[in-house]
């Protein structure tokens, strides 16, 4: 039997109503009222933590572009980020199969849903791109600003590159995002 698959691991900083006029803002520019909090790997909106890596990080990250914030061991992470207040721990899958979320195995969190991230993993097409309507509807975006299954994920994908070839934030990959238990409850509308 094949092995579970093994998620990688990030730290984002959260991004909800605790921001003031700068969520008022962004939830007005956005078009999504249904948010209660982001929870996405778009560096803008959660950037990533640690802020700078350190000798002993190199031993647990990913060692590819725009992946070095991503980490394969959790204990790691979670010692590294320490007790900081306002972080979600995230376990995250890039382009899953369906095969491989059906055996993916992570006590202690909760599946929050699918990102569409730009392949330099840092701006979200569905969170931080002003909307892509003739893909997708605002109202599809769960509470945290995520799809809610892999295969619509992947449609949005197919037609960000289709549809927006040109546009630097079409060229995209799937996140699966898991949130560790802790967070503000549900990631469900």
């Amino acid at each position: 039997m094949t092995p579970a698959p093994a998620p990688l691991y990030a730290a984002r900083r959260r991004f909800g109503p605790d921001a003031g006029d700068r969520w008022a803002r962004y939830v007005a520019w956005s078009r999504l009222p249904q948010l209660r909090e982001v929870v996405s790997l778009d560096g803008m909106l959660c950037p990533a933590l640690p802020e700078s890596l350190i000798d002993a990080d190199w031993e647990y990250n990913v060692h590819a572009d725009y992946l070095t914030t991503y980490f394969r061991s959790l204990d790691y992470l979670r010692r590294r980020v320490g007790e900081e207040d306002g972080v979600n721990i995230l376990g995250v899958m890039r382009n899953p199969s369906d095969a491989e979320l059906a055996r993916v195995s992570l006590p202690g969190f909760e599946l929050a849903g699918f990102d569409v991230v730009d392949v330099h993993g840092d701006v979200s097409a569905l969170t931080n791109c002003g909307g892509f309507d003739d893909v997708f509807l605002p109202a599809e975006l769960n509470a945290v600003g995520l799809l809610t299954g892999m295969a619509r994920a992947g449609t949005v994908r197919r037609q960000l590159r289709e549809r927006h070839g040109s546009e630097r934030h079409a060229e995209c990959d799937v996140w699966a995002i898991w949130r560790l238990d802790g967070g503000a409850g549900p990631a469900s509308q």
